[in-house]
């Protein structure tokens, strides 16, 4: 049967001050009047049931999650400890093969904006028959719409079938020039949408994952907390995916986002004629390209361009669209008490 995984862990930092570690960004109407937490749940719908989709997230946040999305309670798996992508989804995996023997899986993250639930449910389907067919873990490569270079892409190789290639290989986060090329020969950008039977995703992290298959057991056992606790923390991308020779690619044609930093919501929200985008109350005098969002009293900005302008938790922050991306550091020089939010 099909399973779905949601990753729905961490706290979102470069949406500070807006995401906290008890409201992070995956539970914030960021795209549109529904967090994407609830619009990746309702994007199942009709495909793969509520009672089999495995939420994984930390202690902060699974209370949260459980008011916000219609996921039976014992559905969630909540990490003793963050160590990535790697770790979660293998422990996810396992947890769907003990209820199912047969499980083949779906995973996705809980930060994402789809545009085309039609062509994502499809691409989903295709990348799980992929994986069934040909018994490899697939990943779903996205056609870019632009050369982004916060994402990594993927570069397709040899014809599996009509849907589906190996993969050749992949690029992370490449400067412009670099993601003009790869665009003009055919590469995919990585939306982080994966497909695996579980027995398939066992078979090659044994055989390439050192910093989690010799901890397996001790899942086999029950022992969660022991097997977080001897687990090297490492991305699935990384540790497995870059290594394993079993990898396909199916290509997803529909509007897809990570919603990655303020600088996203320019993609996935309405504009005005002069570029910017605002939330709550705002006024702009002579204003371009700004994104803005206000969660207090009124805010005016006057005669200023490409600024990113946030009030949120009690904290105001200003900085340059160009400098969203690298919001991290800015965060990294604060002192503790303005950087730290409930």
């Amino acid at each position: 049967m099909h399973w779905a995984i949601l990753l729905a862990g961490g706290s979102g930092t470069r949406f500070w001050p807006l995401s906290s570690p008890s409201h992070p960004k995956q539970l914030i109407p960021l795209a549109g009047p529904r967090s994407s937490a609830e619009e990746a749940i309702d994007r199942l719908a009709g495909f793969i049931p509520l009672e089999r989709i495995l939420v994984v997230t930390g202690r902060a946040l699974a209370a949260r999650l459980q008011e916000r999305l219609p996921v039976p309670v014992e559905n969630y798996l909540i990490e003793p400890r963050a160590a990535s992508t790697g770790p979660a989804l293998v422990w996810a995996t396992l947890e769907a093969a003990r209820r199912d023997p047969d499980a083949a899986v779906l995973s996705m993250h809980a930060d994402w904006t789809v545009r085309d639930t039609a062509a994502f449910v499809a691409c989903a389907a295709t990348a799980l028959d992929t994986a069934r067919r040909h018994e490899r873990l697939v990943t779903v490569g996205v056609v870019p719409s632009r050369p982004d270079t916060g994402f990594g892409y993927i570069v397709p190789g040899s014809r599996l079938d009509a849907a589906s290639r190996t993969v050749e290989r992949f690029v992370e986060k490449p400067d412009a020039s670099l993601a003009l090329d790869l665009m003009a020969n055919g590469a995919l950008w990585n939306s982080g949408l994966f497909a695996w039977r579980a027995h398939d995703l066992r078979r090659e992290v044994m055989a390439h994952t050192d910093e989690i298959s010799p901890y397996l057991t001790r899942i086999d056992a029950g022992d969660v907390e022991g097997f977080f606790a001897g687990v090297r923390e490492v991305s699935i991308d990384v540790g497995l995916f870059e290594r394993s020779s079993a990898v396909a690619v199916v290509a997803g044609d529909f509007a897809w986002d990570d919603i990655g930093t303020w600088e996203a919501l320019a993609r996935v929200r309405p504009r005005d004629r002069r570029g910017n985008v605002v939330h709550g109350a705002v006024t702009l005098v002579d204003c371009s390209d700004c994104i803005v969002w206000n969660d207090g009293p009124p805010v005016v900005l006057s005669g200023v361009r490409d600024l990113v302008v946030v009030h949120a938790n009690g904290r105001t922050l200003v900085l340059e669209r160009s400098a969203a991306a690298n919001l991290k550091l800015t965060l990294d020089a604060l002192p503790d008490r303005v950087r730290e939010l409930e």
